[in-house]
């Protein structure tokens, strides 16, 4: 598709920013470019980052370039090209030629939070209202969210496809303008070719990241995943180091994938723990006990295996926890706040953060090695913690999580590598003067809490602790004396007061965290905590209690025969009742409903009508005929054809597990062939 378009070559328009490497990249405002462009009737071409091979980069990458490369905007590559579209629920993005892979698992498990991807993604951009050639996407970048404008023009193969990331979805061009402005953060797309997860997770929200080594991995690890899957929280994994190659069970060496979805099952031999992962490759899966081809799903019932079972060979995949931390290496997970790290409720988590540097010879002293070291002239803080329901006097012991950030020390983020990066924590005992740094004989005489700092050659070092209430000293440091770098220092816990010590001594107040997931993070605990299993009647008594602000004045009201419905929807293993893992799953789908319920109720009558309904759902991504709509009001209705809230739900609940039965089902994606034992199962199903 050839097409001819005026551009725009406006190279900044604003101030420089003064953080850090970020002020090596023009400060370009978005708004002020687009209206221009708008008005000279032209698309924004971007001469800081341009559609040229110094974008890509000058390392092994252009090799892989194909050998006629183009430059096109996604309208020239398709006749309707959408930016994004809610639509397209399944994970639809596929890894290129650049060696991103950690890069794709972060995103591709923050596309399963639309919240927070709305955070990096405005998903307001188009290519038809007030198209012009230029987006816009938001990073965290060392404390900061800064905003990155880019021009829509991707490389292509002489085919017009793109040679980096695509999207199942033709049409579907955010993740490719993503991945370019990220390049454009980093450097270049070379840049990307090496990272960690916890690296574009850490971008992506601000959040705090753990890494599991899974060798050493708890025995509470299904716990910690289960409240991490159900919040908030972006998880990742890696395979074990290596070359990345395909190995003979499915998994590929040395690569990232996204953790995306958890199962407790029941086989005829007992419950089975499964984890559900994705390739950023988009193809590519593990051959295993619990992979597509598996025997094992013959172990459970046909419901649940209609279900949970698709044999599509997409690069996601099920396997059991047991395999899971046999062959992955790292699990990493990011939460918005700490709470994930401890299970009290009804306690607000603060935080601290503070930018500092190691100089050579001034604040540089390395690590611990001997007393005639220079150590003690690394940078120190004094932290006081309590826990602030007893307050200081108190003796239960506090959670502290504390985050130790290096920035790049190049334009170009793999220019110049990591440092290897570590902090040490210290008791304090006695008054001492703020201005003055601790002495050598200080850390010398009183030992580190942390025995010895564990130091990693990674972007971000975070290490959770259990202090009893009083005086610490951190001091962060490199491995090494005379190493220079900026760094970014967090502090979390429910109560702190945090200094900085020496001659620029100042104190650095606490923030308060606010997290819109911790109160119903704190009803699900106290709820499970008292039914672990929840059947019809209890189902029916917390939803009709629940407030349900996005309704208004109309509040529903859940039958007990509805519940039963809903319950028979969601109880895989026949058991007659939900865990708190299904219950979430519900949830989420609830306050979905509800948001496009209330969308479309214009006339606040609290019922849709069969024009109303098929609104409904097409906003829901389900498109029906306007027959099948009609059948639907007709079949799931009242008697005036009306739809209330209730009579939503079970509708929407339905056709939504009746589409991942299809999905699972079909081998063409046009239609599917059934045994009689699943005609059967599906009839009595429906």
């Amino acid at each position: 598709m050839a097409m001819c378009f005026p551009v725009c070559r406006y190279w900044k328009l604003g101030r420089k920013d003064s953080m850090g490497d970020f002020s090596q990249l023009p400060r370009q405002d978005y708004e002020a470019l687009k209206e221009r462009c708008l008005r000279d009737g032209c698309l924004f071409e971007d001469k800081s980052f341009p559609a040229a091979l110094s974008s890509i980069g000058s390392g092994p990458l252009l090799r892989k370039l194909p050998s006629r490369l183009q430059w096109r905007r996604p309208p020239e590559l398709h006749s309707n090209p959408l930016f994004y579209s809610a639509k397209a629920k399944r994970l639809d993005l596929c890894q290129g030629l650049v060696g991103d892979c950690w890069f794709l698992a972060a995103l591709q498990a923050l596309s399963l939070h639309q919240d927070i991807l709305s955070r990096v993604v405005p998903l307001n951009q188009s290519f038809t209202k007030k198209y012009a050639g230029i987006f816009q996407f938001w990073f965290w970048h060392f404390g900061k969210w800064v905003p990155i404008v880019v021009d829509d023009r991707l490389p292509v193969n002489e085919a017009g496809q793109l040679v980096f990331v695509s999207s199942t979805y033709k049409n579907l061009f955010w993740g490719a303008l993503l991945e370019k402005a990220y390049a454009k953060l980093s450097g270049s797309y070379e840049d990307l070719q090496r990272g960690q997860v916890s690296e574009a997770l850490v971008d992506f929200t601000g959040g705090v990241t753990m890494t599991i080594k899974l060798s050493e991995a708890p025995d509470s690890l299904w716990d910690v995943l289960t409240r991490a899957m159900y919040s908030r929280t972006l998880i990742g994994c890696q395979t074990h180091c290596g070359k990345e190659r395909v190995l003979e069970n499915g998994l590929v060496d040395g690569h990232a994938y996204t953790l995306t979805g958890l199962r407790k099952v029941t086989t005829r031999h007992g419950p089975e723990y499964l984890v559900r992962l994705r390739n950023p490759w988009g193809k590519i899966e593990w051959k295993g006990d619990w992979s597509d081809s598996s025997s094992m799903w013959d172990l459970l019932s046909p419901k649940e295996k209609i279900l949970l079972l698709r044999k599509d060979d997409d690069g996601e995949f099920w396997m059991s926890l047991q395999d899971f931390k046999a062959h992955f290496m790292l699990l990493v997970i990011c939460k918005l706040s700490p709470g994930l790290l401890t299970q009290e409720v009804g306690q607000k988590w603060s935080y601290t953060m503070l930018e500092g540097r190691w100089e050579n010879g001034r604040t540089a002293g390395g690590q611990m090695k001997s007393p005639q070291d220079t150590f003690w002239k690394n940078p120190q803080f004094l932290l006081s913690v309590w826990r602030p329901q007893e307050g200081k006097r108190s003796q239960l012991l506090c959670s502290v999580l504390v985050s130790l950030l290096q920035k790049p020390r190049h334009r170009h983020r793999n220019w110049k590598p990591h440092l290897a990066i570590g902090f040490y924590l210290f008791r304090v005992n006695q008054i001492f003067d703020a201005q003055k740094k601790l002495p050598s004989e200080f850390f010398w005489k009183n030992a580190s809490l942390s025995c010895r700092a564990t130091f990693l050659t990674e972007k971000e070092v975070s290490r959770e602790l259990w202090l009893e209430p009083g005086t610490y000293v951190i001091v962060p440091c490199t491995s090494e004396a005379c190493q220079e770098s900026e760094f970014v220092l967090r502090v979390f816990s429910r109560k702190h007061v945090f200094y900085e010590i020496g001659s620029n001594s100042r104190v650095i107040f606490s923030k308060e965290i606010v997290d819109q997931s911790e109160g119903k993070d704190e009803f699900f605990t106290k709820l499970f905590e008292k039914y672990p299993e929840i059947n019809a009647i209890q189902l029916q008594n917390i939803l009709n209690h629940m407030p349900w602000s996005g309704l208004g004045s109309k509040q529903p009201l859940f039958s007990l025969e509805a519940c039963q419905g809903i319950l028979a929807l969601l109880d895989l293993n026949a058991s007659g009742t939900v865990s708190i893992q299904e219950f979430r799953d519900l949830w989420k789908q609830l306050m979905f409903y509800q948001e496009v319920f209330h969308k479309q109720d214009t006339n606040r009558s609290g019922s849709l009508n069969w024009a109303q309904l098929r609104a409904a759902m097409r906003e829901a991504g389900i498109m029906l005929s306007d027959d099948v709509c009609q059948l639907m009001l007709i079949r799931y209705g009242g008697p005036d054809l009306q739809m209330n809230f209730v009579r939503f739900v079970r509708l929407m609940l339905r056709v939504e597990n009746m589409e991942d039965v299809f999905q699972n089902l079909t081998q063409d994606g046009k239609g599917i062939y059934l045994q009689k034992p699943e005609w059967l199962m599906m009839a009595l199903y429906c």
